[in-house]
């Protein structure tokens, strides 16, 4: 009975300690090796992650970085699943724009995600429904369901680290297609491709 007690005793010191294990490890922050020509925007389009959290989780005062050096990546505030859902929304709206329409895309979304004008998650700004309408076509009419394709996951990536500086674009359109006379009163802030943009 005693061998018993102590096994048990045992096992459950184990577990615990592997348990504890686990959590340090995953709550713990990615460290990234500096390779030669990186910079910090590249290596925050790398992770999705602002480039000015990035820089201020390493303490950086300015943009050298060395070759070989080791890196704290912070962690992202959007989950992979609101990232997938973000490529996805960027396929299906500019998949035949230009790189920067995409980005810009997917800067729109967090941009409505920080405003006070909209919800304040991925998911939610994705499928609001405004007036009895979703805020975006893909999502009404399915292609929002299709796979994300490589460059729609990078121009999330790259929105990512890019948030937080820009226009702060709120809205998109193609003023060839649209037929709201409001979206035509709004401040515009650039055009890419067939696309508008404006706050």
């Amino acid at each position: 009975m005693k061998k018993l007690k102590k096994l048990v005793i045992a096992t459950g010191l184990i577990f615990s300690m592997s348990a504890f294990t686990f959590t340090s490890q995953s709550e713990a922050a990615t460290s990234h090796r500096v390779q030669s020509g990186e910079t910090y925007w590249k290596i925050a389009s790398k992770y999705g992650v602002p480039v000015n959290s990035l820089m201020k989780a390493n303490n950086a005062t300015g943009s050298l970085l060395y070759a070989g050096s080791n890196i704290v990546i912070p962690n992202s505030t959007i989950s992979e699943a609101d990232k997938d859902l973000m490529a996805r929304l960027v396929r299906a709206e500019a998949e035949a724009e230009p790189y920067a329409g995409k980005v810009a895309v997917a800067t729109v979304v967090l941009n409505r995600v920080a405003s006070s004008e909209f919800p304040n998650t991925v998911r939610s700004v994705v499928y609001e429904i405004s007036n009895g309408h979703y805020a975006f076509t893909p999502v009404a009419n399915g292609q929002i369901n299709k796979p994300a394709d490589a460059a729609s996951r990078k121009a999330v990536n790259e929105a990512l680290a890019f948030r937080g500086q820009g226009s702060g674009s709120l809205f998109f359109y193609n003023p060839k297609t649209a037929v709201s006379k409001w979206i035509f009163s709004r401040p515009v802030t650039v055009t890419i491709g067939n696309h508008r943009f404006a706050k």
